[in-house]
Parts: C-alpha cells; structure tokens; sequence
C-alpha cells in the first residue's frame, strides 16, 4: 500500500499503511505522542479446550487460531501490560483509546487501563441482534461485547462530537447500550476457499459510531490488531488517517485488497453536527449595531411581555434593565435564562426568535 508520512519531530508517520510484524515491536518504533485515537481489538484468550459442534455435528468455526492462545492468565496479563504502556506512549496528551473485548478478557484489560493511569469514560455494551447461540445449553445465549472508552489521563480534552451521535441516533442522545448486528452477509470477508477471512470481523457500523463520535477529519487512528482492516477501511471512507498492524500475512493481504476499494468521502459528507458550545459566540449588541433589530424596536416573550431594545444592546422593560439573557430571567424569576431563544420580534405579521438572527451572523462568520 502507498505509504504517507507525516513529520513528527525527527521521526516520520507511516500513514495509510499496514505495518507487518509483533504489535508490540511495532509499537515502539512510533514516535511518541503522535496518535489522536487507537481502537484496538486485542486477542480474547477463549480458552477453548475442545472443538464446538451444533446439534446437527457440523464443527463451528470458532476462534482457535495461535494467536489467541495464551499459556496462563499470568502470561495474558504480561502481554496486556506491555501494548497498553506503548499505546498510551503513543497517544497525543489529549488522545483516547477504545479497546473491545468478551467477558474472558475485557476486565483484565480495564483493570491494567486504570493501573497504567488512563481514564475511562463509558463502558459501551455492543449488543449483537444476531449472536450465534449458546448450542450446549449450559449457559446464557453471549449476545454481547464490551468496549471501553478511555482517555490519556483524568482531564484529558478528549474528542466528543455529542450532536453528531445525537443526529446518528435520530435526534436522541447517543446511550451506552449500541444494537448492532454482527458481521454478516456481503460485508463478511472470505478467504480463497470461501470460509471465513477472519473469526472476529467487526461490523462496519460499529466503527463508524465510534469514529465519527471521539475523531475528527484528519486525525490519526491506530489499530494494533488490524486483522483484515475494519478500522482503517472506515478511517479512510470518513477522511481520518490509519496506521494499521497486523502479524499474520493472509489478513495482510486481504485488508490491503479491501482498503484499495475504498473511497474517500468528499469534503461536504464529512461535516457533522457541532455542539452548540463550539460555535462562535455573538454578542445581542451585533444585532442591534448592523441594524437587524433597531434601538426603540420592541421584543416579545411568550406570554406576551414585552421589552424595548436600547442602543448599547440591552433591553428594558418596565423597571427591569439588563441584558437579553437578565431581563428574562428576571421577568421569570429564573436564576438564569437563554434570551436568544427565550425573545422574539415581529416581522410581515409572525413573531420570529431573536435566535434567527445570531444563526445568521454565524453562517456569515463560517464563509
């Protein structure tokens, strides 16, 4: 695959590339703090002792290969410890990890995230819509994984682009509980003999919630354990940078087949919605400064109470003076109060929100 680099320090970033070899080995010849998000979906360590069948004796493709076999938790630990400290190494002082597991591995893993000084912000349960079921019947039907979300350390300014996964979810705030199917049907990668590529493949979707939700355009996205390039197939679609790595040769492979495919989003599908707290603050007095409400103008609220704008930006009403936002509240008896929208004004016969007229001040900035 092509490779791009982007200069940090002295060393360069091998960008848009899989990285063959050890994830820890690998790891280390990174630059420092020079990655912005890392999803990583370390081996699960199943423990599997003997083969799986289903009632009709056909074997279930499970998870048995080398590199998820450990000798003892002890030696899955060492190893935990080890990728973590070089991934917080290599995570930019206000950067983030996810990290996704089963019930075998994930709270050994949020154990040695808290003992190495991450932060963790959610635990997120990815419940499957279509777990294979339990076929012994022995225990509960595992219809779901955990993924940890954590930051460098307590008081990181991690990324969060709250009213993106808000508009993902319809307008409802993003919970910690995402139904998701599992990789299934034409997205289920194959090998050359049309089994399985991959035991583990993760959906798309699952990738396209997180990056959109904690990466913006341009940042750098690290996957440790690459497998057949889930992460960097939707880090490329969604504009992000990718540095993938991967041991084993065949996964190689077939993600450096699926990567060429992909094709970048253009610059207008990548804009998201923004907090309303990242937009640019506009003082009520540019309203009245460039004409938009003229001093003398009246204002109205909803239960008809009126106040009259005055030049320096401020509203009277009554003996109540002050600000759009201090008039409100007072004519309340509010401890505070949003005078944007809590404010309205006439025009062609409709009462129409102060608010229309910051929006357009703001569209004016973004040109």
């Amino acid at each position: 695959m092509k490779t791009n680099t982007k200069q940090q320090g002295a060393s360069a970033l091998p960008l848009n590339t899989i990285l063959a070899g050890d994830c820890i080995e690998v790891m280390r010849s990174l630059p420092e703090g020079s990655v912005d998000l890392i999803f990583a979906d370390p081996p699960y360590n199943l423990q599997l002792k003997n083969a799986l069948h289903r009632p009709n004796n056909t074997k279930v493709d499970a998870v048995d290969d080398a590199w998820d076999q450990f000798d003892s938790f002890r030696a899955y630990d060492v190893f935990t410890k080890a990728w973590l400290a070089e991934a917080r190494r290599l995570l930019k002082p206000d950067g983030a990890i996810w990290v996704i597991g089963s019930y075998h591995n994930i709270f050994r893993v949020g154990a040695e995230l808290q003992n190495q000084g991450y932060w963790i912000l959610n635990d997120v349960v990815w419940r499957k819509s279509n777990p294979m079921p339990n076929f012994r019947g022995m225990r509960l039907t595992n219809a779901h994984e955990t993924m940890i979300w954590a930051s460098k350390a307590e008081g990181a300014k991690y990324t969060f682009n709250y009213e993106a996964l808000k508009a993902l979810n319809d307008g409802v705030q993003m919970r910690s509980d995402w139904v998701i199917p599992i990789c299934n049907g034409g997205e289920r990668l194959k090998d050359d003999k049309g089994d399985k590529a991959h035991p583990t493949q993760k959906p798309e979707a699952l990738l396209h919630r997180i990056l959109v939700g904690s990466t913006n355009p341009g940042d750098v996205i690290l996957d440790p354990f690459f497998g057949t390039g889930t992460t960097g197939a939707v880090a490329k679609m969604l504009g992000r940078d990718f540095i993938g790595i991967e041991r084993e040769d065949s996964y190689r492979a077939i993600a450096e087949k699926r990567l060429s495919k992909v094709r970048r989003l253009d610059r207008g599908a990548l804009e998201v919605a923004s907090s309303k707290r990242n937009e640019p603050r506009v003082p009520f007095g540019q309203v009245v400064e460039r004409g938009m409400l003229r001093p003398g103008e009246m204002l109205v609220n909803l239960r008809g109470q009126m106040a009259k704008v005055r030049v320096d930006g401020t509203l009277i009403a009554d003996d109540v003076k002050g600000s759009i936002h201090q008039v409100g509240a007072k004519l309340e008896g509010a401890p505070s109060c949003n005078g944007w929208t809590y404010w309205h004004f006439k025009r062609d016969g409709k009462t129409v929100p102060i608010d229309v007229l910051r929006q357009q001040i703001r569209s004016e900035m973004d040109r």
